[in-house]
């Protein structure tokens, strides 16, 4: 009997990772990833009548969850040809692929939607952004960028159009929890609140995705596209966020707010800080002039981009560095960041076991997160160290594989 070249065993092993992924992007998902956990287990806000912004709400509310929408863009557009986009039927087999993948994202989403959780799940609205993009995989870098242009401008108009309409039923158009299979039940409402009134808007938060495909499209091998993307990103995120805090400060935008939300002491000035979530955003046209974090308007989504562009090109700098000094100094990122499905599911899971209880004797708020920031890290460089993808993982990759018409590569 032949044997196969190790070269070969390696890529027909079970669970075994592709050959030649970026790290830096790795390192990017690890990132999100612990930025996503840090909100969901540490307080945004203090506990007092003003919700004084704590550094973690003012560091990683709203930037954490775009920079995990924004690389998985990029991770399309590294899947489907890198700077020169797949045609014919290779773009067709590929966008079947990214479609099971894809479903496989949105049941692993509706079956954590069932768990009683204090997190705002982003896995169903993932997988919905994965079909909805699945039009955009075969164009290039320049009509990628209008078109990423156009809608990050465009989008929350439309959006803040239709969200009075889309609410003025009753019971309004908003599930106010976590989608789970039971909302297949009721399609209008759930998919109206996918798309327009829910936690992670898909039709504004397109945009991130359109945005990761113009970076993917870009050849990110070359020197000088991470110092672009972290000198750009970093000047625009500033630009946009200066300009934000301007409207809302400089020329009159926060007090025509607080006049039309008419709450009377309410602390609108610190959750636009933090995060607008739950707040109606209609009555006025000043609420599209701000760059608060999950506001859905262009300079939010601007200034999140920007961020994630930065984050980016910072990592895939420090990959660089890595490989000039032969030491993986991105391993603890890029280990968790490669199995984010896996460690993300399981992580919403450990929450939920104590949602609505009180923390084990001895644990605090800050424990509990470094406890789970720890294991996330540990289990991904065990896993990197030997070349396996995580469970979920691997079952996304083996639908992708099916989707595109082949079977080989799961033996």
């Amino acid at each position: 009997m032949t044997s196969r070249s190790p070269a070969t065993r390696s890529r027909k092993a079970p669970g075994r990772q592709q050959p030649g992924r970026l790290r830096g992007i790795d390192a990017a998902r690890g990132v999100a990833l612990l930025g996503m956990m840090a909100t969901h287990l540490l307080p945004t806000f203090e506990s007092n009548a003003n919700l004084t912004p704590t550094w973690i709400g003012l560091t990683f509310s709203g930037r954490a969850a775009a920079l995990f929408a924004v690389l998985a863009g990029v991770g399309l557009a590294l899947s489907t040809g890198k700077d020169k986009p797949l045609a014919g039927p290779g773009l067709t087999a590929a966008r079947r692929g990214v479609a099971l993948r894809a479903l496989v994202i949105a049941a692993v989403g509706l079956t954590l939607g069932g768990l009683e959780v204090n997190v705002a799940i982003i896995l169903v609205h993932y997988a919905v952004l994965f079909l909805c993009i699945l039009p955009f995989l075969g164009l290039g870098v320049k009509p990628l960028c209008a078109w990423a242009g156009g809608w990050l401008l465009a989008s929350p108009v439309l959006a803040y159009l239709m969200r009075p309409w889309l609410l003025a039923p009753e019971p309004p158009l908003k599930l106010g929890h976590n989608p789970g299979w039971e909302d297949l039940g009721t399609p209008s409402r759930l998919l109206a609140d996918v798309f327009f009134t829910g936690y992670y808007p898909v039709f504004q938060w397109l945009s991130y995705l359109l945005v990761g495909l113009v970076i993917g499209r870009l050849v990110l091998t070359k020197a000088l596209v991470p110092i672009l993307l972290l000198a750009a990103g970093t000047v625009v995120a500033v630009a946009a966020k200066a300009l934000g805090a301007a409207a809302m400060e400089d020329w009159g935008g926060l007090a025509a707010l607080e006049k039309v939300l008419n709450s009377p002491g309410y602390p609108l000035g610190s959750v636009l800080q933090v995060n607008l979530t739950g707040i109606p955003q209609e009555g006025s046209w000043w609420w599209l002039a701000s760059a608060a974090p999950h506001s859905g308007t262009p300079l939010d989504l601007l200034h999140t981009s920007a961020v994630a562009a930065a984050v980016i090109g910072a990592c895939l700098l420090l990959g660089r560095l890595a490989e000039w000094v032969d030491l993986d100094l991105l391993l603890p990122l890029r280990g968790a960041g490669a199995m984010t499905l896996t460690l993300y599911t399981v992580h919403v899971w450990v929450v939920s076991s104590f949602y609505l209880k009180p923390l084990p004797a001895g644990w605090t708020e800050d424990g509990m997160y470094f406890a789970q920031a720890a294991t996330a890290i540990t289990v991904g460089i065990v896993f990197a160290r030997l070349s396996w993808r995580g469970p979920l993982e691997w079952a996304g990759h083996a639908a992708a594989v099916v989707g595109r018409g082949g079977f080989k590569a799961l033996s």
